[in-house]
């Protein structure tokens, strides 16, 4: 099969960004909908939990791009993988200005006050404040210049994600379902994600030492035939 040209590829991808732009919207443009018509019992707790749920949507979406590649070999989703984790930021983003703005009405020291008296938000502001590096750091020009430490720096995104649950089970408190529901999602992503990186420095290692010879091999007879030194370096770099 011929190469796709790049012309094509690339006004593949605009179209792919285009479309996955008019869906992270969709969510947002139906609440405003809903509020606009009148068919809210309450309109600030939906949209406050809305822009919640979806951000939670967003992210751990995010998360799931690479094992979708993995499985299915399928790379367009990681062309988009940026664009998704900034959607996750902006929902974020209006979930908290919902708060300071519908629920405490920029009210400083009542906002104070609950970042230091009610656990779900200061863990819920603590997400965010992991999120905003990411947001920051999201460009060409910062990838360059971070080098090897930008996807150091991306880890973040885990912890992130830790947080928001958190913050989730921590608002529901009664009815626990869905948070539920996220976090076997979650564990799933992070399972993945703990064997692939675990997988990857036994293979690595174990190339090491095949290619090192058998005097090698002998010297790391001692620990189960793998060169631990090396996998804990790399360990304490990671």
């Amino acid at each position: 099969m011929a190469a796709v040209p790049l012309a094509q590829a690339q006004r593949r991808l605009w179209l792919a960004k285009a479309l996955l732009f008019v869906i992270c919207l969709l969510p947002l443009v139906r609440a405003g909908w809903l509020v606009l018509a009148g068919s809210l019992v309450n309109p600030v707790e939906f949209i406050t939990r809305s822009t919640g749920t979806w951000t939670l949507v967003w992210l751990w979406l995010t998360l799931a791009i690479s094992p979708l590649k993995h499985f299915s070999g399928w790379g367009l989703p990681m062309r988009l993988r940026r664009e998704l984790g900034l959607f996750a930021f902006f929902y974020a983003c209006l979930h908290l200005l919902c708060y300071l703005w519908f629920d405490k009405f920029f009210d400083w020291h009542a906002i104070f006050s609950d970042l230091l008296g009610r656990p779900f938000i200061s863990i819920g502001t603590l997400a965010l404040v992991l999120l905003l590096p990411l947001a920051i750091t999201s460009t060409d020009g910062w990838i360059r210049r971070l080098k090897r430490n930008w996807a150091r720096l991306h880890w973040l995104v885990y912890p992130a994600a830790l947080a928001s649950l958190l913050h989730y089970f921590l608002e529901v408190k009664l009815d626990l379902r869905e948070p539920l529901q996220y976090a076997l999602v979650l564990a799933l992503l992070l399972g993945w994600r703990v064997y692939q990186r675990g997988f990857w420095r036994w293979r690595g290692a174990a190339q090491t030492l095949a290619a090192s010879g058998p005097a090698a091999a002998s010297l790391s007879q001692t620990d189960g035939g793998l060169p631990t030194t090396r996998i804990n370096a790399r360990e304490n770099a990671g």
